[in-house]
């Protein structure tokens, strides 16, 4: 049977949207990974097949392919072809999928799976301010009517269903911070990390927050729990992995670190809008034959905090095997750039410990989850 390998994963440190990152044009700042991952594998950057890279802000200066932009600004072959995709927060968890699809299918032997997002220079809504009122078109009206339909009034409603406390999720939020800075001291992420602009370390955890601290927030709408200190950061970041056939790693001196295991994609309420982890990874399990218990490691994204606590609830996976580094709470969540920046730590943190099998999942705008099995090599 064919198989996929990861070879190589590199991020950037998650800069805060003020932060050393704030002033990287998104071609440089997803150019660095580009050039990073072909210096630490030693590949020759002209046999990469294609360049699929995640962006959900396709604007301004991340517009007109910026997959295409950041490898010819990384100095790489011109030969070499990109293609931009946007499957919304999971953009580049699904460039990952479909670079390992291609070489699965036997059709390519090496892609590189990356991810950008620059989201002071490109805010979220940019692709839309030009866009109608309600922008979903009759045909969707006629299905879910007029109302709200955003990430936020998501969370709500998941805190809502699964009865989770604001202090229920001020708890779980403390935790990820913790979490993250203990790995930051640690250095966990070091040998993940490109360092840029003079940052070596993620911005975004806060290890002197308190539930004190985040007591005294405003909710985001009124009666509501959710606040900022649940909800994911606005953050700068990119994020690559090389992912290559077994003809291409003997062809080319190449280390497999892990194998793509299982695939698995789903779409979910809607309105709801963030489920999708759930039945994501239940089909993910389901096709790869292991059971919950037989994961190592896990991160799923902290979208907000009812998305991991939710997703642990119904699957009965363990939080303590969940995010063991924190997750987008305390390091910051750069869009299309989460899903490769999420699988880089999986691949390191299975790495670190010994694990064998990690699973990653993350809720996708519009009703959608990807889940992705590895398996360390």
């Amino acid at each position: 049977m064919a198989e996929a390998y990861i070879v190589g994963a590199v991020r950037t440190p998650v800069g805060t949207k003020k932060g050393a990152l704030k002033d990287v044009h998104p071609a440089d700042l997803g150019a660095h990974v580009l050039k990073e991952l072909v210096n630490r594998t030693g590949v020759d950057p002209s046999a990469v097949e294609d360049v699929i890279m995640g962006c959900v802000m396709q604007a301004g200066p991340q517009a007109l392919d910026i997959a295409r932009t950041a490898w010819l600004s990384a100095g790489l072959p011109e030969s070499v072809p990109g293609v931009t995709i946007d499957r919304q927060c999971g953009s580049s968890q699904q460039a990952i999928h479909f670079a390992a699809q291609g070489v699965l299918s036997g059709t390519q032997d090496l892609v590189i799976a990356s991810g950008v997002e620059h989201m002071a220079k490109v805010p979220m809504g940019a692709t839309i301010v030009q866009g109608l009122d309600f922008p979903y078109g009759e045909g969707w009206g006629e299905r879910y009517g007029q109302q709200e339909i955003s990430q936020f009034r998501g969370a709500e409603l998941m805190a809502e269903k699964w009865g989770f406390t604001r202090e229920d999720l001020e708890k779980f939020a403390l935790e990820s911070h913790r979490r993250a800075a203990k790995a930051i001291e640690a250095g966990y992420f070091d040998r993940e990390i490109a360092p840029l602009a003079g940052l070596t370390k993620d911005e975004g955890a806060r290890p002197d927050t308190t539930l004190e601290k985040m007591a005294g927030l405003k909710t985001l709408r009124e009666g509501g729990v959710i606040t900022a200190a649940v909800s994911s950061q606005i953050s700068i970041g990119s994020s690559a992995l090389l992912i290559a056939s077994e003809e291409a790693v003997k062809q080319h001196n190449l280390t497999p670190r892990a194998r793509i295991h299982t695939l698995a994609l789903t779409g979910s309420d809607p309105v709801y809008m963030l489920t999708g982890p759930i039945p994501a990874t239940e089909k993910a399990l389901a096709k790869s034959g292991l059971k919950i218990d037989d994961i190592d490691v896990f991160e799923v994204n902290e979208a907000f905090a009812p998305v991991p606590m939710a997703w642990a609830h119904d699957t009965g996976a363990s939080l303590e095997k969940t995010n063991p580094n924190g997750g987008a709470i305390a390091t910051g969540h750069p869009l299309g750039a989460t899903g490769g920046i999420l699988m880089t730590k999986l691949l390191h943190e299975l790495e670190r410990t010994g694990g064998r099998y990690g699973l990653q999942t993350m809720c996708e705008g519009g009703g959608q989850a990807n889940a992705t099995i590895i398996e360390r090599l």
